[in-house]
């Protein structure tokens, strides 16, 4: 089996990265500007890293989090603390992708250690004064072909508009739309984000007509700049449906913040049900990364904000939530619906079956705490009986740490290329299929699904 994955993992391991949906800032690519230091690099953006540290006893504060930009001192203790904590991500991929990084990137030999510290942070301090080790110059390093943002809708694009005009650069980076705290409509501020909506859709929003017009709006300013998905994160992926009159007047009561929890709820579903609608109109890519409870800890929250390590997964449901979306919109030739899940419990027992019958439905490949080894095969073992692999997404690294890209999509390919192996071994599949299958993921999945 070793024998055949490695052959599998030859092919695929030199070939582009597509990465159709993540969390780099598009300004880094265009102003280019050199890393600051190894801890601003590797450690305080990296809500994977900060998490574990920080329920090892390290406070975030101590990691730098919300610190804004730090000096060598700082530095050099944020990442003195992450060397002498190194013990606590044994047996994690993050260890995985850090020693990826400082190998592979970075050329360090040493293990992290308290006694290493020192030693490492010159090293890597060393290389990011090279040209070689400024942003564009490791986008083509990487091999990266096409990256795709998350962005607000509110958000004029100019630097996707720039990096497109910049005939220096070789790459694709593409938007993608993220309407999430526009349709919480219980959520704090949603009224005055919403104004800011219609500002920038030139739309006035006093009305639940006009709320939908200026996210029509605001879509067709990403289409142009771009994009080929919309991207929504919420706690279910309900799509139940109102009257006109009934989601007029939860609109009217939001605004003027007599809305309750329930009923923002419900508006938010419809809404969902709206955004699939458009997706069939615009041809934006639908995807659905839900289940989990933002900000856990709301007095880290309060000191640290957000997408600082304490969101946690919660229990999915997709199969019912879904159907009115699927019913309406399930064959619809322009709709590709990508549904991701922190629960492992529902990739058999909902999202194998909903890919295996619905034509617009794609099984998104494990994210976040399931992108690990472990749970990447189980993932494999658990959808591919069900809806093969032409029914899942490719890979994804969703990550904000700009030098993790490549470690992850590597471990993915090592990964399909294992599990491909087994398949070969006990003849369920000829090598040469295999070895398609291989290319397939890594190449063509992900152009195919995100529409790219």
């Amino acid at each position: 089996m070793r024998a055949i994955a490695r052959r599998l993992y030859d092919a695929v391991r030199h070939l582009p990265i597509v990465s159709p949906h993540g969390h780099v800032a598009p300004r880094t690519l265009v102003d280019d500007v050199p890393f600051t230091d190894p801890a601003a690099l590797l450690v305080t953006p990296d809500h994977y890293v900060t998490r574990l540290l920080h329920a090892s006893g390290v406070s975030l504060a101590d990691l730098g989090v919300g610190r804004g930009v730090l000096t060598e001192v700082e530095s050099r203790a944020v990442w003195r603390r992450l060397c002498e904590n190194w013990h606590v991500f044994r047996g994690t991929p993050v260890r995985y992708w850090l020693e990826s990084e400082l190998a592979e990137i970075f050329d360090v030999g040493l293990r992290p250690s308290a006694e290493s510290a020192d030693a490492i942070y010159d090293q890597i301090a060393e290389r990011l004064d090279k040209d070689a080790y400024r942003p564009r110059a490791l986008f083509e390093r990487f091999g990266i072909e096409v990256l795709a943002t998350t962005d607000d809708p509110c958000d004029d694009l100019a630097p996707h508009a720039a990096l497109t005009a910049d005939p220096t650069f070789p790459g694709r980076v593409v938007p993608t739309f993220r309407p999430d705290r526009y349709l919480e409509a219980a959520q704090p501020g949603w009224a005055s984000a919403v104004a800011r909506l219609g500002e920038a859709a030139g739309i006035e929003t006093g009305t639940y007509a006009g709320w939908v017009a200026a996210m029509e709006a605001r879509r067709s300013h990403f289409v142009a700049h771009g994009a080929t998905s919309a991207d929504h994160s919420h706690e279910d992926v309900g799509t139940q449906p109102l009257e006109d009159g009934e989601a007029e007047r939860i609109y009217a009561a939001a605004l003027a913040g007599e809305v309750t929890a329930a009923a923002g709820a419900a508006l938010r579903r419809h809404m969902l049900l709206e955004m699939a609608r458009m997706s069939c109109d615009d041809g934006l890519v639908m995807t659905l990364h839900s289940g989990v409870r933002r900000n856990h800890h709301r007095p880290t929250s309060d000191v640290f904000g957000p997408d600082t390590g304490h969101d946690i997964p919660l229990r999915g449901e997709f199969t019912d939530p879904l159907r009115p979306l699927l019913e309406r919109f399930g064959t619809h030739p322009n709709l590709h619906l990508v549904l991701f899940t922190l629960d492992e419990s529902v990739f058999s027992r909902e999202l194998a079956p909903l890919a295996g019958f619905y034509p617009s439905v794609y099984v998104g490949a494990p994210w976040w705490f399931l992108d690990a080894p472990e749970a990447v095969r189980r993932f494999r073992s658990a959808v591919t009986e069900t809806a093969g692999f032409s029914r899942t997404s490719g890979f994804i690294d969703d990550t904000r740490a700009f030098c993790s890209i490549p470690a992850r999509h590597d471990m993915a390919r090592r990964l399909d290329s294992g599990y491909l192996a087994h398949l070969v071994a006990e003849h369920r599949l000829d090598e040469d299929e295999a070895l398609e299958a291989a290319v397939d993921l890594v190449s063509r999945r992900p152009r195919e699904v995100f529409k790219l």
